[in-house]
């Protein structure tokens, strides 16, 4: 998105324009053009070109990931000549607004500090969003989908956002991340939760010792000592200087020879 000063006038923010139609003369199909003046803009200036704007518009969807149906009046897949562009009914759009407001706050801000490098660094949408309509961290993206619909939904998530966002740098999907959540579930009490954790870690990461070790932890403490044993020594296996895992696989064994197991 092309960085843009705010002028000082407190009401800066944008809404979209009326677009105009074009029919054609059968009547059969809408055209549609980027209009030579704006309706109902409350940020860019009334003179702003159908290029600076199509430019800045183009840019919002791809830092979003978002068609023009997230922020205005119109359904997606339909032409864009049944859009109400100028209208405000879609309260997307006055978040919009408010995030474009606080950008240009940012950006005035970062102008007083001394740069770091040869070049001023800005803030875009990109920045934050990468591609993503909220711009939420992988873990609080599986801890939303915990906290509404349990483990198989948090499971069901991760899926989802890595085929859509691997590659792309949007989200963290270093085995480190799970891994985290995992204990922070552990730590509650939540055995069900964390070991479904550790287990899409294992899943994902089978080569690595720790992910091994962190579900073992998980099942000794649920109680499930064969699995625990298990995954201890694949830990062990991977890494035959984690300590931790031979102490571990120590211990269980004296527990189950007491027991006669």
């Amino acid at each position: 998105m092309p960085r843009f000063p705010l002028p000082s006038a407190p009401v800066l923010l944008f809404s979209f324009l009326v677009l105009p139609l074009a029919v054609s003369s059968a009547g059969a199909q809408d055209s549609w053009t980027w209009p030579d003046r704006g309706q109902n803009l409350q940020v860019f200036p009334e003179d702003t070109s159908p290029e600076r704007l199509r430019a800045v518009m183009t840019g919002f969807t791809r830092a979003l990931g978002v068609r023009c149906s997230h922020c205005h009046v119109g359904d997606a897949g339909k032409p864009l000549s049944t859009y109400d562009f100028a209208s405000d009914e879609n309260p997307m759009k006055q978040t919009a607004r408010v995030m474009l407001e606080m950008l240009g706050t940012i950006n005035k801000s970062l102008d007083t500090i001394e740069p770091s490098g040869p070049t001023q660094v800005n803030m875009w949408c990109h920045t934050c969003h990468m591609g993503k309509p909220r711009p939420m961290t992988l873990a609080e993206e599986l801890t939303e989908s915990l906290t509404e619909g349990g483990a198989g939904a948090m499971v069901e998530k991760y899926e989802e956002l890595h085929e859509n966002f691997y590659g792309r740098g949007g989200y963290d999907f270093s085995e480190g991340t799970l891994n985290s959540l995992g204990y922070e579930q552990l730590e509650a009490g939540a055995l069900k939760e964390a070991i479904a954790l550790f287990r899409l870690n294992v899943e994902r990461f089978p080569a690595s010792g720790n992910v091994h070790d962190s579900l073992a932890e998980a099942y000794r403490e649920a109680g499930d000592r064969e699995r625990a044993i298990l995954h201890y020594q694949q830990a062990l296996f991977l890494d035959p200087d984690n300590d931790n895992a031979a102490k571990m696989l120590a211990e269980l064994r004296q527990e189950g020879a007491k027991q006669g197991d």
